[in-house]
């Protein structure tokens, strides 16, 4: 009965793999397929990213999450790039000074190319003015009405001198000019009197004279006081008449340029105050060329200009083209790979002048946002949550609608310093942030605000159908990459080769893995390696032996194991019987290579309280998931054997040299399968490995890693030769997803290996120990001599002997 189960349950050799046949793909080289712009079996995620990239409302941002590999970034770039040519081009943005207020530049927004061309037009403005205005003040006319005024006040100073000295005269004083400055001394017949001629005056004259010397030096006083004002004046009509002069200098250049943007109120206005910034600034462009040169040498010469240039006019009057969007045929799409905070939202730029950190409104840089501004950016989300405040900084910006170029020291008030703070630019772009679906998860369920900024959530799919018209599909996508990468052309078995490496890739033989990364990878080796046999077209021994090769490459570890077990250093046995002693297997991943790793389970029975005792987790090193499959043995086996008096057993279940976490339930088929060993007296056969999980009814379910697990137990056994006894039994639900090695499938074809597929835990201890395991009749006795009946044998002997120890304890402690 045993035997007819374990033949009935044996798989097929054409169940163990699902292959391409090349003649059903319908090419001889990929030469002959069309390319494939689209992702196979991504639908999902492009009607999100479509649906995403088209509603302008507020918040209507996205992010694309799924696995790394799956073409995430390239599907929503081409997108986004082909949506963004029939769009209209994004504006251009300028930063100019302002003129009132210089720590605040004004930003002038332009169509696309207009901002280049300002910044022409303005620095040929400049080069007109410094031209013009010089030569402006060293015409004829401007010197003549200069000295005019000069010659004007200079009169007027004179006169007003000379009335106070003819009154002065009249009084019989006169006015003495001398190194020391303006005596008084009394006249008389036009001659200065001395001290003695003074002295014979009349005492009333004397005194006269004195008081009329008072006077004069009063009314000496008020001409000298009046003096300034008609210096003042004067200097007043000089630049008057610098301003007209000026104006007439360079009025006719700004007019002709504020005709030319006279569709664009904020070129026109910044026009205007240039024109009366510069009549109120002439002396910038009246520098002759040697004091020039004699700045630049003395600033080093930059003098805080971008250009180098020494010109205050250049640096005071230049556009800083922050946005360039000339030559545009499109929307902007701006892949930003390291999305720091500055990087993001730009920066203020400062240089070095003696010895001082300086900066101005030419310094501006434009971020990120500023250049996909009225388009789109891309980012990647891992790199945004990495770097400091830039996720802040960027809702900051989506949440306000505009871009505010500031410092961190000024955004989170860490420093005082006086600096520039440009005037914010309005923000319209679509944000699409690319990143795996734990942070999605993480960031809906931690940051209120993200679901309020991304509304829409492109999710990839990890793997998609095996079906006819995802293959031919597939296949044109492999051709595709072929040709973007300059690869040599692949024949059907090398692109039948790859869909089956794809499945096993998905560890599912009825699906591809939408990671085409890994696949892409194989291509490119499997390029070098026919180049390096000399062949035109990459075939399947090519693409096997690059397979091979990233095998090899990546298995050491791998190898070291195996090398420890045939070396009986790792204890595993593959031929014999032993009673509460089965072959675990397990999954190893390191990196992005899994291989399958045998491990021995054993387990021991006694008389005790009817508990299970996972050893593993008892020393902390088993996981939740694995106690809770060790749980559920202890509740399969009550039910199952002793659901009419207490379970009466102490067991214990541990992985042999495992140092290490052990976590899963992958194993519990195989641990309950080794309790019912130990409980029945019955031996397992050590030429089988056993992996399924088991429910309360003892169902066995699916696992992970099946093919991995497989190959690892095959290797041992091959290594120690195959007996034509050995196999693996596992879920039959696992089936579907077989994509074994063809050194297993041809061992396994020659009968030398077996694959069983069990669903229940009766079948998988038939085929173990070779004995039925029994079914319950009616009244829920099992037969004689089956496993089953063994068990609950032994499980009520375990109760009868705690009965009776409980009984002696009684009768012992007395009344």
């Amino acid at each position: 009965m045993a035997e007819d189960s374990s033949t009935s349950r044996k798989l097929a050799p054409a169940a163990l793999y699902q292959s391409c046949d090349p003649q059903e793909l319908g090419f001889k080289t990929t030469e002959e397929l069309e390319d494939l712009e689209d992702l196979v079996g991504q639908d999902r995620a492009t009607e999100a990213i479509h649906l995403g990239a088209s509603i302008r409302h507020e918040g209507y941002n996205l992010y694309v999450l799924g696995r790394e590999g799956t073409g995430r970034h390239s599907l929503v770039q081409r997108y986004l790039e082909g949506k963004a040519r029939d769009e209209k081009p994004a504006s251009d943005w300028c930063y100019v000074n302002n003129f009132e207020e210089s720590r605040q530049p004004h930003a002038i927004e332009l169509p696309a190319g207009r901002g280049r061309e300002l910044a022409e037009d303005m620095r040929q403005l400049i080069d007109d003015a410094r031209g013009a205005i010089p030569a402006a003040f060293e015409t004829e006319d401007y010197r003549t009405r200069r000295e005019a005024i000069q010659n004007e006040l200079q009169e007027e100073q004179e006169a007003a001198f000379e009335e106070v000295s003819r009154r002065a005269k009249e009084r019989g004083i006169g006015i003495i000019q001398t190194p020391t400055g303006i005596a008084f001394a009394p006249i008389r017949d036009g001659e200065t009197l001395g001290p003695e001629e003074f002295n014979e005056l009349p005492k009333e004259e004397q005194e006269r004279l004195v008081r009329e010397t008072e006077e004069v030096g009063k009314e000496l006083q008020s001409v000298m006081q009046q003096a300034p004002k008609r210096v003042r004046e004067a200097r007043r009509r000089i630049r008057e008449l610098d301003r007209e002069i000026a104006l007439w200098a360079v009025g006719s250049l700004i007019e002709e340029l504020s005709h030319k943007y006279v569709d664009h109120e904020q070129v026109v206005d910044y026009l205007q105050q240039v024109r009366e910034d510069i009549v109120e600034n002439i002396s910038i462009f009246r520098t002759s060329p040697e004091e020039q040169s004699q700045l630049q040498q003395l600033f080093g010469g930059r003098m805080g200009t971008p250009d180098g240039e020494a010109s205050g006019a250049t640096q005071r009057y230049a556009v800083n083209l922050l946005v360039d969007h000339s030559g545009a045929k499109g929307a902007p799409v701006e892949l930003e790979r390291n999305p720091t905070y500055h990087q993001l939202l730009g920066r203020v730029e400062h240089v070095s002048q003696m010895g001082t950190l300086v900066t101005n409104f030419q310094l501006i840089k434009a971020g990120a946002l500023h250049k996909a501004n009225g388009g789109y950016l891309v980012i990647d989300a891992r790199k945004l949550l990495m770097q400091p405040f830039a996720y802040d900084g960027l809702k900051r910006a989506l949440q306000s609608g505009e871009l505010r170029i500031e410092s961190l020291g000024q955004a989170y008030s860490l420093v005082s310093t006086v600096s520039l703070e440009p005037k914010p630019i309005p923000l319209s772009v679509k944000v699409v942030l690319v990143g795996e679906r734990i942070l999605y998860y993480l960031l809906q369920a931690y940051d209120p605000e993200f679901s309020t900024l991304f509304k829409v959530a492109a999710d990839f799919e990890d793997e998609v159908a095996r079906t006819d018209e995802n293959t031919a599909l597939y296949a044109r996508l492999l051709a595709t990459i072929a040709r973007r990468e300059s690869l040599k052309p692949l024949d059907g078995p090398a692109i039948g080769r790859l869909v089956e490496e794809s499945a096993r890739e998905a560890w599912d033989a009825e699906k591809l893995s939408a990671r085409i990364r890994p696949i892409t990878d194989i291509m490119r080796e499997a390029d070098f390696w026919a180049s390096k046999s000399g062949s035109e077209i990459i075939g399947r021994q090519a693409v096997e032996q690059a397979i091979e090769s990233r095998v090899r490459r990546s298995s050491r570890i791998r190898d070291r194991l195996q090398e420890e077990i045939l070396r009986k250093t790792i204890l595993i046995d593959t031929a014999g019987k032993t009673v509460g002693q089965i072959n675990g297997l397990a999954v190893l991943q390191i990196a992005d290579f899994a291989f399958g790793k045998p491990n021995r389970i054993t387990a021991r029975v006694a008389l005790g309280p009817g508990k299970v005792i996972d050893i593993e987790r008892e020393v902390e090193l088993g996981g939740p998931i694995h106690s809770k499959g060790v749980f559920i043995l202890s509740s399969y086996l009550a039910a199952t054997y002793s659901s009419d008096e207490p379970l009466s057993l102490s067991a214990s279940l541990v992985f042999e040299q495992s140092y290490g976490g052990v976590e899963g339930d992958s194993a519990s088929c195989a641990e309950l399968c080794a309790l019912l060993s130990a409980l029945s007296g019955l031996p397992i056969d050590q030429s089988f490995g056993v992996t399924g999980s088991v429910n309360q009814r003892g169902d066995v379910q699916a696992i992970g890693g099946v093919n991995q697990k497989i190959e690892g137990f095959f290797d041992i056994c091959r290594a120690r030769g195959l007996s034509g006894s050995q196999g693996v039994l596992i879920p039959e639900a696992n089936v579907k997803h077989l994509m074994l090695r063809r050194d297993v499938r041809e061992a396994a074809n020659q009968g030398k290996f077996h694959i069983y597929a069990v669903n229940h835990v009766n079948q998988a201890i038939e085929i173990l120990t070779g004995v039925p395991a029994g079914e319950a009749g009616p009244d829920g006795a099992f037969p004689d001599g089956t496993v089953n009946q063994r068990v609950r044998a032994r499980l009520s002997d375990l109760a009868e002997k705690r009965r009776k120890l409980r009984g002696q304890e009684k009768q012992e402690s007395g009344p």
